[in-house]
C-alpha cells in the first residue's frame, strides 16, 4: 500500500470498529471537520456522524445521579454530510432507501488519500438477483476555503435501467451522543432550527446554540449531472430538515454523478454580517466538484511543502498519518481563530472537546512549521489570563491560575464529579488541582520565541503570561523551616492517578517533583526575561503589574529552593511515595488482561490506587521529554541537587516497572526519555505510541476522538526527541541519538526567518541545508563543535559516538 494511501475493506457493522474507523477518517482543515461517517446513515448504534466547528461550545446543566452538573461541550452541527438513494427498474415499484448490509453490499472500500485529503469510498449495491448498481463517494473538507465542504456521489447501473432517486439533506435532529458515559447528561444543544431553500438548487438551515447563543448556518447545493436531465427536483423544507430530493434516469453505460457543496458559517466568524447570507452566498458562488477537488488539492500541496516528515517504512508512514490529523486540527485557518489545542482534536466528542494541557506535546512542532498557527494557540491562553488572575484570586492566590480544562472563556471546565465505567459509580473529580497546566503554557511561551526569535511576543503578551504564572509559583510556595525548603502542597501531578494520600481528608499531593521542578524552571526562565527586557518596559510591566523587589527576591529565592523529594536514590514522584504499597502487577495483568485503568479496576474492587506505587503516565520522566540532559542537570544544580546519570538511570527504571500506561502520552514519553537513557528498550514503546490510535489501544477510545497530543508527539518525537534539537542561545542545538530502527529521517523546519531548513540523518551523518535567502547565517551546535551555516549552503557533520545508556 502506499505510503499516502490508507484503505479500509469490507463492511464491518461492529459499533466499535466502525466508529473507530469514522474517527481515523474524519476530514477537516482547522476551522471545521467532519467524521468518516456513512453519507446514507444518521446517528445510530453503529454510525455517528459528526461535525464540529473549533471554538464553538455550549454548556448545559444536567441532573445525574441526584446532583446538578454543568457541563461545556463542544457541540455536535447539524448533518451536512446526509445523502441516501433508492432504485427503481423501469416499470417497477421503488424499492426501499438503501441501507447497508453484509449481503447486499459488496466490494465495500474506504480509501484515505492523505497527499489530496479525500476519503473516497466505493462499493456495489446487489438489488436483485440480476441487478447491481456501482457507487462511488469522494469527499472533501477544503484546505484552501474553510467554509467549504463537498460529497460527489457516481451511480453506475450494470445490466438493468430505470431511475434513481436522491435524497439529499441538512439534519438539524442532532445531539451530541458520540461518548456512552456522557448520554446521561444533556446533549441537545441546538435551538432555533429553521430550514428553507433557494431555487434551483440550493436548501439551508440556521440554529442557534441554547446557552452560548452562536448561531451556525448551512448551505447545500445539490446537482446532478446525467446524460439526461433530472425528471424532478423538489426543495423543501421539513421539521429540522432541509431536503433536496432529485429523480435520475439511469441506464448501463449512463453513469449518474450527484455533487453536493456545502458552506458552513457561524456567527463568530470575522468580516460577516449574517451566518446565513454568507453560507447561502459562499456555496452559490463554489466552483464545481473537480475544480474544488483541484484547489483543495493544491492546498494540501502547499501544507505537505512546509511540514512533511520523511521516515522510511511502516513507522514512516504512520508518523504522515499522524501529521494529516494534526493538520486537519490545527492549519493556518486556525491562525485566524480564538481556539485551543482541543485534546481529542476535531474528530469526535470526549473530553467535551476541552483544551487541557495537549499543546505541551504539540506546539514544539507547529512553532518550527506553522509558527503563525503556534501564536494563535498562545493568544487563546493570552485572552484567558485575566479570567485566571481571577481564578487565582477566588482562592486567595496571587498571579494567573490556569484552568486543566478551559473551552470557550477560560473558566475552569474540569467536571467534579466523574462517572467510573467499570463501577457505575460518580466519584469526585480533584484533576482540577493539575496546576502544572501552567508551566506547559509558560514553556510553550518561551519555546515559541526560542525559534522564532519573535521578541517583540516575548516581550509584551508572553511576558505578561511569564510574570503572571510566577508570581502564582512564587505565592503558592511557602517556606518550611524544618525542610529549609520552600513547598508545594495540594496539587496532583500528570500522573492522575494519584490525588490524595491514603486516608487523608483533604485531596492533592505535597511536592510533586514534576510540579515542583517546572515551577522552578518557569520563574528561573521569568527571571531572566526581566533582566533581557528593555528598562522602560520593565518598568512599565512591573509598574502595571505591581512587582517590586520583595516579590521579585522571592521569585530567585523560590526557583533556587523549591523542594524535590527522592527515596532509595531516585527522584521521589511526590513527598510520601516511599510509603506507598507495592502493587502486584503480575496478578493484576493476569486478573484483568490489560490494565491501563488500574483505578477503575482498583475503584470497582472497593480499592484506591491512592494507595500503591502505580502510576497512570510518566510523571517524574516528563521532566526528561521536556530538557535535555544538560538542561535538567542544569535545573536541579541551580536547585542545589546533583542529578548525574547514575540517578536518572534509575528513576527511569524506578518508574518503568510502576506504569500502567493508561495514557496515550505515557507509552510517548518513555519511548523519548529511553532513547537517550536505555536504547535498547526505546523502540517498543515508540513502537506503541505510533499504534496508539490506529490500533485502538485504550480499547475504544479513539471512536471517539483521536489523541491530538500523542500523535503530534511521534512527530516530536523525530523532530526534537532523535536529533536533540534544541533552540536557545541564538543557535540551532543538535545531540543526536542513534536509534537503530529510525536510522534515517529527515524534515525541514522553520527557524528565524530561514524557511525550509532541512535536517537529514543517516549513516551516522546529520546533514543541515539552509535555503538560499537574504537572512543572515544560522549557527548549528553540536556537543562537540559549533559550525555556521549560510543561505545557499549545507553541511553533513559525524554524530559524535555515544554508547548505549549514556544521557
Amino acid at each position: 500500500m502506499s505510503e499516502w494511501i490508507w484503505e479500509w475493506t469490507g463492511y464491518d457493522p461492529d459499533p466499535a470498529a466502525e466508529r473507530l474507523r469514522e474517527s481515523l477518517c474524519t476530514l477537516g482543515n482547522g476551522y471545521f471537520a467532519t467524521r468518516g461517517a456513512l453519507p446514507e446513515c444518521r446517528a445510530g448504534l453503529v454510525h455517528y456522524p459528526g461535525t464540529y466547528a473549533a471554538g464553538c461550545y455550549n454548556r448545559l446543566e444536567s441532573a445525574v445521579a441526584g446532583r446538578q452538573l454543568v457541563n461545556e461541550d463542544l457541540v455536535n452541527l447539524p448533518n451536512w454530510l446526509l445523502l441516501r438513494f433508492r432504485l427503481r427498474r423501469a416499470g417497477g415499484a421503488w424499492g426501499p432507501w438503501f441501507s447497508p448490509g453484509a449481503h447486499t453490499v459488496l466490494g465495500h472500500r474506504h480509501v484515505l488519500d492523505l497527499r489530496r485529503g479525500t476519503l473516497t469510498r466505493s462499493f456495489r449495491h446487489r438489488i436483485d438477483e440480476t441487478g447491481v448498481l456501482g457507487v462511488e463517494q469522494t469527499r472533501l473538507v477544503h484546505m484552501g476555503d474553510p467554509h467549504l465542504a463537498a460529497l460527489r456521489t457516481v451511480f453506475t447501473a450494470e445490466d438493468w435501467s430505470g431511475e434513481v432517486e436522491i435524497e439529499s439533506s441538512i439534519d438539524g435532529e442532532v445531539i451530541n451522543g458520540n461518548v456512552h458515559r456522557y448520554r446521561a447528561l444533556g446533549g441537545r444543544h441546538l435551538t432555533g432550527v429553521h430550514a428553507g431553500a433557494e431555487e434551483p438548487h440550493t436548501l439551508w438551515l440556521s440554529c442557534r446554540t441554547s446557552t452560548s447563543g452562536i448561531a451556525v448556518a448551512l448551505a447545500a447545493r445539490t446537482t446532478v449531472g446525467a446524460d439526461r436531465a433530472p425528471v424532478s427536483s423538489a426543495l423543501r423544507p421539513a421539521h429540522r430538515r432541509a431536503v433536496h430530493r432529485l429523480v435520475v434516469p439511469i441506464a448501463p453505460g449512463r453513469p449518474v454523478t450527484a455533487d453536493k457543496t456545502v458552506a458552513l458559517h457561524t456567527s463568530r466568524d470575522t468580516a460577516i454580517g449574517d451566518p446565513l447570507g454568507e453560507a447561502v452566498d459562499r456555496v452559490s458562488a463554489a466552483a464545481d466538484f473537480p475544480a474544488l477537488l483541484d484547489s483543495h488539492v493544491a492546498a494540501w500541496e502547499r501544507l505537505w511543502r512546509r511540514a512533511d516528515i520523511r521516515v522510511p517504512g511502516e513507522a514512516g508512514r504512520i508518523l504522515r498519518f499522524h501529521l494529516f490529523h494534526v493538520l486537519q486540527t490545527l492549519s493556518p485557518h486556525t491562525a485566524d481563530l480564538d481556539v485551543g489545542v482541543p485534546a481529542r482534536g476535531l474528530h469526535g466528542e470526549a473530553y467535551r472537546g476541552h483544551v487541557f494541557w495537549d499543546e505541551l506535546f504539540v506546539l514544539p512542532y507547529l512553532g518550527l512549521h506553522f509558527p503563525e498557527v503556534s501564536r494563535s494557540l498562545l493568544d487563546y491562553r493570552y485572552r484567558r489570563l485575566p479570567r485566571a488572575c481571577r481564578a487565582a484570586a477566588a482562592t486567595g492566590r496571587a498571579g494567573a491560575m490556569y484552568p486543566w480544562q478551559s473551552g470557550s472563556d477560560g473558566r475552569e471546565e474540569s467536571q467534579e464529579w466523574h462517572l467510573n465505567p467499570a463501577s457505575g459509580h460518580w466519584l469526585p473529580d480533584h484533576s482540577r488541582l493539575q496546576h502544572h497546566v501552567g508551566s506547559a503554557i509558560a514553556y510553550n511561551v518561551w519555546q515559541y520565541c526560542e525559534a522564532t526569535g519573535d521578541t517583540e511576543y516575548l516581550h509584551t503578551r508572553g511576558a505578561e503570561m511569564l510574570l503572571q504564572i510566577s508570581r502564582f509559583w512564587a505565592d503558592l510556595a511557602v517556606f518550611d523551616p524544618a525542610a529549609g525548603r520552600y513547598r508545594i502542597r495540594g496539587v496532583v501531578g500528570p500522573d492522575e492517578y494519584h490525588d490524595g494520600y491514603p486516608g487523608a481528608a483533604r485531596a492533592g499531593l505535597d511536592d510533586n517533583a514534576y510540579t515542583n521542578v517546572t515551577a522552578a524552571w518557569v520563574l528561573t526562565r521569568t527571571l531572566e526575561l526581566l533582566r533581557r527586557l528593555p528598562s522602560w518596559r520593565r518598568e512599565e510591566l512591573c509598574g502595571r503589574l505591581g512587582l517590586n523587589d520583595d516579590e521579585l527576591l522571592k521569585w530567585d529565592d523560590v526557583s533556587r529552593g523549591v523542594r524535590v523529594p527522592f527515596h532509595r536514590g531516585v527522584i521521589s514522584q511526590f513527598e510520601g511515595y516511599e510509603d506507598l504499597d507495592e502493587l502486584d502487577w503480575d496478578a493484576y495483568r493476569a486478573r484483568y488482561g490489560t490494565i491501563r485503568r488500574l483505578d477503575r479496576i482498583l475503584e470497582a474492587e472497593g480499592d484506591t490506587v491512592n494507595r500503591y506505587k502505580a502510576s497512570k503516565q510518566a510523571d517524574v520522566l516528563m521532566l526528561g521529554y521536556l530538557f535535555s540532559p544538560d538542561e535538567l542537570r542544569t535545573l536541579f544544580r541551580r536547585l542545589g541537587y546533583d542529578l548525574d546519570d547514575d540517578i536518572w538511570r534509575g528513576t527511569v527504571d524506578y518508574y518503568l516497572e510502576r506504569t500502567s500506561h493508561g495514557s496515550t502520552l505515557s507509552e510517548l514519553v518513555h519511548g523519548f526519555v529511553l532513547a537517550r537513557a536505555r536504547r535498547a528498550e526505546a523502540w517498543q514503546y515508540v513502537h506503541d505510541a505510533l499504534k496508539a490510535d490506529i490500533a485502538d489501544i485504550q480499547g475504544g477510545t479513539t471512536g471517539e476522538g483521536i489523541h491530538l497530543g500523542a500523535m503530534a508527539g511521534t512527530l516530536d518525537l523525530v523532530q526534537r526527541g532523535l536529533t536533540g534539537l534544541e533552540t536557545r542561545e541564538d543557535a540551532l542545538w543538535l545531540d543526536p541519538v542513534p536509534l537503530p530502527a529510525l536510522s534515517e529521517y529527515g524534515f525541514t523546519v522553520h527557524y528565524r526567518g530561514h524557511w525550509g531548513v532541512g535536517v537529514r540523518s543517516r549513516s551516522g551523518q546529520v546533514e543541515i541545508s539552509v535555503p538560499d535567502s537574504e537572512e543572515s547565517p544560522m549557527r548549528v551546535m553540536l556537543a562537540d563543535r559549533a559550525v555556521t551555516i549560510g543561505p545557499g549552503e549545507s553541511c553533513s557533520l559525524v554524530v559524535p559516538d555515544r554508547s548505549p545508556g549514556q544521557a
